[in-house]
Parts: C-alpha cells; sequence; structure tokens
C-alpha cells in the first residue's frame, strides 16, 4: 500500500492514486515547469485511514434515509461526519510515513519546518459528469509535523462538506467510491498571484492569452473575493494586446502569526499595474509552454514570491466550444473597419441590399451588405456568409441575429454601402471588425483527434437563461444547457411570415395568423420542454413593419423607436394581441406548461390592468393560468415598479438594450454615439439595482434579457444585488455560467467571513 507519491513518481494518469491535483502538479513537475516542491498522501492512505478507524459503517448510518433538501439536517450530519474524522487518532504507521515525508520536504527546501500549503485533491475529478472542484478545502501557512497530520485529516473530513454530500446524493456517486489525497506542498509567500488561461475564454480567442493577477496571496483571485487586474497577450508575437487595471481594494496575506487574512489594498498600489510588461510576457511564455506540454487550453493559477514565478495547478478549460482553427496565406487590403459584432471569418461575393426588395439577390454564402438589417431581412442573412452594415453597434438587430446564427458580422462600417460594390470579392473577420478585399485563402488544418475531457455542468442558485429571436436556432440554443428561454421575441416570427398581420387577418382570417405564431412558439417551446419559456409580446417599431407586403400604411415617425411600438400599439391593435394569447393558450392545452409570458415597453400601470383583462376575454388568467411578467426598458417602468408588483405580477425582465438609450439619451444604433453608448451608466445601474432590490422585496422574480446580461462586469452586479435569473445570448452562456459561480462563491465566502 502506498501512503506516500513524490511528485516526480506521478503523472496525469495517478487521478486515481493522486487525486486531479496531485496527478496534474506531478505532471508539471516532470514537464520542468516551476512547480514548489510537494508529496501527496495519496488515495491509498485516506481509504486505510477509514478502514482502520471503523468509521466507514458509522459514516454509512449517518448518510443512511439523508433527505439532502432538508439543509439543516445537511448540515448537520456534514458537521457530526467531520467531527468523526476529525477526532481519530491517525493510525501510526500512516502517521510516521506524513511525519517522514515532511521531514524530507524540509530537507529539499532547507528549512527545518517549512510553511506548507495542504490541498484536498478528489480522485473523483476524472469521472463524466463529476465536477469536485470547490467541494473539498485547502489550509494554508501549515507550519510543524504534528499540525500537518492534523490537516491532512481535515482534508479527508473535506470530502463530507455539505455540497459534496449534496452533489455526490444528487449525481448518484457512491460516497465510498470517491476517495481522497492530500497535496502537502511549500508555500509560496506570494506577493503577486492570480490564473491564467491560456485560451481567452470570452471571445474563444485561441491566439490570445489572458492572465488575471492581484497583490498578495492567489486564493482572492481563485474565490473570486477581490478584482483581478486583466491583461490579454498574443501568443504568437507576446504583444500585450490589452491592459484593464482594475481598483484593487482587497488582498490576501499572512500575517505574523503565519495566518492568512484579507487586508485593505495600501492606497498608493490600489490602481497600480501589478505585473510589470516583462513579468507578463515570462508568465505567458509558462502559459504557452503548460499549453503545448498537455495538447490542450489550460487553466493555470500562479504565485510571485521574491520576482520568482512559480506554477501551483493546471487543470485543462473545459467550457470553451469547439472552434475550428482558421490561419490565412497572408493579410489581404483593408477595405473597411467597423465593430466586430459577431466572430468568424467568412469570403463571399458582395450583395448591397438597399430595399427590402432587393433581398433575393443575396443567394447562399454571399456577403449580406446593408445600411442596416431589419426583422423582415433575417430570410436572407439565414444565406449569408457573413453581414456588413454601415449603421449599429453591438446591441443593434444585425449583432443580435448574427451572434445567434453564428455568422460572421461587422456593423457601424459607416460607409460599406458606398465603398463596397455588387459583384466584388471580400473577407469578413467579425472578431476584428475588418472587411478585407479578395478572397483570403485558409490553411486547412488537419483535424486532430482531440482527447474528451469531462466535466460537470455547473450549477448556480441563479438561473442562466438564454435569448432567441428566431425559432430556426431553438435546437442550437437548447444544447447550451441554458435554464430555459428568458426572452422569445414574437418579432422575428411575425415578420417572417413577410406580411404584415393585419394583411393576414384580412386576406386569410384570424386562425392563420393563430397558427402561424403556435408553429413558431412550439419550436421553441418544444426544444426546451420542460424549460421555461418566456414569450415577449410583439414589439415592432413601424419602420419594420412598413417592408412588409400590406406594410405601406404603416404611419412614417421621425424616432420609431419613441414611436408606436411595445405593449402601447399592442393595446391600440387588440385583434393581433389577442391572437398572439390566443396561440400562448391552445399551447399549453396541448401541454406545453413551460410558456410564460410578458409585455414590452411598459410605461403605465393601466397598461398592465388593460393587458390582463384582454387575457381574461380570451380564456388565460395571467398569474393563475399562466406565469406573467413585464419587461422593464423605461425608467418611468423602474421609477413605478412597486406600482406595478401591486397590479400583480410573477416577474420583471429588465430590458437594458432599450432602457440604456433611454435613461442616456443614445440611440442604439447610431454609430456616430455609439462609444458613449454604456449598460454600465451609473443612471442605468441605479434604476437597476431599485427594481431588483424592490422586486426581492415584494416576492417578485427579477431577470435581464438586454445585452448587459452578456457582460461579465456587469453579471457580476446583478448577481451580488440578488437578480434570479440572466439571460444572455447564445454564445455567452458558457461565460456567464462561469461569470456568475464565480461570483456566487465570492459572495458565500464573504458571508462565511462576515458570520
Amino acid at each position: 500500500m502506498k501512503f506516500i507519491a513524490w511528485l516526480d513518481e506521478l503523472s496525469n494518469k495517478d487521478v486515481d492514486l493522486a487525486g486531479g491535483k496531485g496527478a496534474s502538479l506531478g505532471e508539471m513537475w516532470n514537464a520542468k515547469l516551476p512547480v514548489p516542491p510537494a508529496f501527496v498522501v495519496t488515495s491509498e492512505a485516506y481509504r486505510y485511514f477509514i478502514k482502520e478507524t471503523g468509521l466507514m459503517d458509522k459514516i454509512k448510518e449517518l448518510l443512511k434515509d439523508l433527505d439532502v433538501n432538508d439543509t439543516e439536517r445537511l448540515e448537520e450530519t456534514s458537521k457530526k461526519i467531520r467531527g468523526l474524522i476529525e477526532s481519530k487518532e491517525m493510525p501510526d504507521e500512516l502517521k510516521i510515513a506524513i511525519i517522514e515525508a515532511y521531514n524530507k520536504l524540509g530537507e529539499m527546501v532547507g528549512e527545518e519546518e517549512p510553511e506548507v500549503a495542504v490541498r484536498s485533491s478528489a480522485t473523483a475529478e476524472d469521472l463524466p459528469d463529476a465536477s469536485f472542484a470547490g467541494q473539498q478545502e485547502t489550509f494554508l501557512n501549515v507550519k510543524g509535523a504534528e499540525n500537518v497530520v492534523k490537516y491532512v485529516k481535515k482534508c479527508f473530513s473535506s470530502l463530507f462538506t455539505p455540497r459534496a454530500i449534496f452533489y455526490r446524493e444528487t449525481k448518484g456517486f457512491d460516497h465510498f467510491k470517491v476517495a481522497l489525497a492530500a497535496v502537502v506542498q511549500k508555500l509560496v509567500n506570494a506577493e503577486k498571484a492570480g490564473v491564467m488561461f491560456t485560451v481567452n475564454p470570452i471571445s474563444q480567442n485561441y491566439d490570445e492569452l489572458v492572465i488575471e493577477a492581484a497583490w498578495g496571496l492567489g486564493e482572492g483571485v481563485v474565490s473570486g473575493a477581490v478584482s483581478p487586474d486583466t491583461y490579454i497577450v498574443d501568443k504568437k508575437t507576446l504583444k500585450i494586446k490589452d491592459k484593464h487595471i482594475a481598483k484593487k481594494e482587497k488582498m490576501f496575506v499572512k500575517d505574523e502569526k503565519g495566518e492568512v487574512k484579507v487586508v485593505d489594498v495600501p492606497d498608493d498600489m490600489k490602481e497600480k499595474q501589478v505585473l510589470d510588461d516583462e513579468e507578463i510576457k515570462e508568465l505567458a511564455k509558462i502559459g504557452i509552454r503548460i499549453e503545448e506540454h498537455y495538447k490542450r487550453p489550460m487553466d493555470v493559477e500562479w504565485a510571485i514570491e521574491k520576482g520568482r514565478i512559480y506554477m501551483l495547478q493546471a487543470r485543462p478549460i473545459t467550457t470553451l466550444k469547439e472552434k475550428k482553427k482558421e490561419s490565412y496565406e497572408g493579410e489581404g487590403k483593408i477595405l473597411l473597419k467597423g465593430i466586430g459584432a459577431s466572430p468568424g471569418v467568412a469570403s463571399g461575393t458582395v450583395k448591397i441590399v438597399k430595399d427590402i426588395k432587393e433581398l433575393d439577390k443575396v443567394k447562399e454564402g454571399d456577403i449580406l451588405v446593408t445600411e442596416m438589417t431589419t426583422p423582415d431581412m433575417v430570410p436572407a442573412m439565414k444565406r449569408a456568409a457573413a453581414i456588413v452594415t454601415d449603421e449599429g453597434g453591438l446591441t443593434c438587430h444585425a449583432a443580435i441575429v448574427s451572434r445567434e446564427l453564428g455568422v460572421p458580422c461587422v456593423v457601424g462600417t459607416k460607409k460599406a454601402t458606398k465603398v463596397l460594390k455588387d459583384g466584388m470579392i471580400v473577407t469578413v473577420d467579425g472578431e476584428k471588425g475588418i472587411v478585407y478585399e479578395g478572397r483570403i485563402e485558409k490553411k486547412e488544418e488537419k483535424e486532430e483527434v482531440k482527447e474528451v475531457i469531462y466535466s460537470a455542468p455547473i450549477i448556480t442558485a441563479t438561473e442562466i437563461k438564454v435569448n432567441v429571436s428566431m425559432p430556426e436556432v431553438a435546437e442550437r440554443a437548447a444544447k447550451t444547457g441554458a435554464d430555459g428561454v428568458g426572452l422569445l421575441r414574437a418579432e422575428h416570427m411575425v415578420l417572417g411570415l413577410g406580411k404584415h398581420p393585419k394583411k393576414i387577418l384580412e386576406e386569410e382570417g384570424r386562425e392563420a395568423l393563430i397558427e402561424a405564431l403556435m408553429d413558431g412558439i412550439r419550436k421553441v417551446a418544444d426544444a426546451f420542454y420542460p424549460r421555461p419559456v418566456t414569450y415577449r409580446t410583439l414589439d415592432a417599431p413601424t419602420d419594420e413593419f412598413r417592408g412588409l407586403e400590406g406594410g405601406e400604411d404603416e404611419p412614417i415617425e421621425h424616432n420609431p423607436m419613441l414611436g408606436w411600438r411595445g405593449i402601447r400599439r399592442g393595446l391600440d391593435e387588440v385583434e393581433i394581441l389577442k391572437c398572439e394569447l390566443e396561440a400562448i393558450k391552445r399551447l399549453r392545452n396541448e401541454g406545453y406548461k413551460n410558456i410564460e409570458v410578458m409585455i414590452p415597453l411598459v410605461t403605465y400601470v393601466e397598461e398592465v390592468r388593460k393587458f390582463k383583462e384582454i387575457a381574461k376575454e380570451v380564456g388565460l388568467e395571467l398569474g393563475k393560468d399562466i406565469k406573467f411578467g413585464v419587461m422593464v426598458e423605461t425608467p418611468a417602468a423602474a421609477l413605478i415598479i412597486e406600482d406595478i408588483i401591486k397590479e400583480g405580477i410573477d416577474f420583471v425582465s429588465l430590458g437594458t438594450n432599450d432602457l440604456t438609450q433611454y435613461t442616456i439619451a443614445i440611440d442604439r444604433n447610431n454609430e456616430l454615439v455609439s462609444k458613449y453608448y454604456k449598460e454600465d451608466h451609473p443612471a442605468v445601474l441605479k434604476l437597476i439595482k431599485y427594481v431588483i432590490e424592490t422586486c426581492k422585496k415584494h416576492g417578485v422574480k427579477t431577470s435581464i434579457c438586454g445585452q448587459a446580461g452578456s457582460r461579465p462586469h456587469i453579471v457580476e452586479r446583478l448577481v451580488e444585488w440578488g437578480i434570479d435569473s440572466i439571460s444572455a445570448n447564445i454564445d455567452a452562456v458558457d461565460t456567464i455560467r462561469r461569470v456568475v459561480a464565480r461570483t456566487e462563491k465570492k459572495i458565500i465566502l464573504e458571508h462565511i467571513r462576515k458570520s
């Protein structure tokens, strides 16, 4: 039986013996990477301890018939099991092995009693659908052989934290098939520390490396308790492409007693760059070495002590989508620059669309070029290989739809329809926001056979939903694993019919419109069933309806965004609204009980009251037969939210695209002012916070479905304020789920410290 394993004896193949952390450290050590020396108290040692102390039967008895959803009993059971483990004497043979290993580690580093970190390392980390990260514990600044033995036992007991018990029970894992190893590693008393991703996890750019850094020990960055600097490095040139210097309020340090504590960052360091440029480049070089060694993108924990860089942990990044690597034979002439709105690269023939009647000229694989897309252009957008517009920003129609379709898109070029000509061949880079002359040939790289890395879905208390504009993308959206659809836009379904809804009513009758609506909603409800799908009633400005057959009578408005749209139009055109409600009622009668409904652009309480009356006429009692909510997209709705709640609603959804433009007086589709359009404007954030806090007070659920829900730094605040769900763009679901999980851990950590 092997109680102790040294890093030079371990590799990635030894997870069963050393756990995930231990095996990874051994792999890095043997790859000659700068890893602090360590030994591992193995999983065999853990099983020996449980068997020799006679604890297995006692633990099984305590876990028998445990209802893990009974939080109080779960915590009580965990406390009893951990107490049993920690109170037992370590068997002599095992205790001696640990003490001898600790003494040997002291000889290696030239210290009689070295300070070490004792880290839990679970053997289940390689199981399909199992992610045990964060469920066990780490102990820092452990000094002396007896203390090492004591904290190894604490690591053993951390296999039975409430969270770990709950997770194994709900996932169906046998508590005794999972074992725990403990890594005992020379402590790095870091002056600077953080994490490094060898692929940009936000943009999914494989040519970029991202480093996060903060003052002091790295636990603050890993746990999400401190705000780190962020540096983006070009992996090919080591050029630092971007720096975000955070205001760092707190740092983790070791005090005179050797204990870890959280202190205020000195004033002169709060806004100072943590890493100098040379340190950033040195870290990047090591990150590239690690990725090359593991042959996959990696997430690395690092620390710097007295100018020396150490690697503390490395694990595969398992949340990246499969992305085809593309490279080019050479750079072409740049014709246009704009805002990169949807990533990807495509080449094709330019087709300029100046009028809705010209949509048929766009064939499969063409480059659609227009002043600005509208919802009635969606059929052509689906055929296009890429989309380029004169106007627009990151929240414009072209950007939103392109991201859903997975099509490269560049918006806000100002002059695409003038510079480009029909029939030209161009290459569109939707990440960089550049249009090149000609077809830049791709160098096809052979598909690599990739080893599948399994990890459990990240589970968050805050629901992560997805926005859907078109029924055609429902299957793709559902595959993100989102908890539901936070926003199903009605207007794309209606505009996709090609006829004005009034014309359908006049020529084909009420049933035709109801059936068409049912077909679109059903596709989404079916793809997500039983996860909830929130249908937003029609919100199409007059300029969008005008291009439809029968839309020539639409009024001309100087600013359609401030005009006849949203629920105000719905209440004026009540027959169309009734058709929407009838479609929903029939689908729920078919069994699609996962459909919910909300109304857009609310500004008066009376609008909510009238809508509920109309729904009742159709045979739907809102709040009873179906969950009902309102969009908060105007400062008016935000400021009278308490009055709206009293009218009777189940939930509120924050539409930050409109809320931002109405609050700070900026047309979000105008590229001349797009640089001033910021969802994190203090006034917008104050309104959002007020709505969330007011809703919580009255027991009304809150969600967000605007572009802000896809921005990680805003999402952190939303979670801190207590939002119940976040609905992100299809391409942002994975990233937002990770941001939310990290923020929730930070909140829990802060609560524990205060209690």
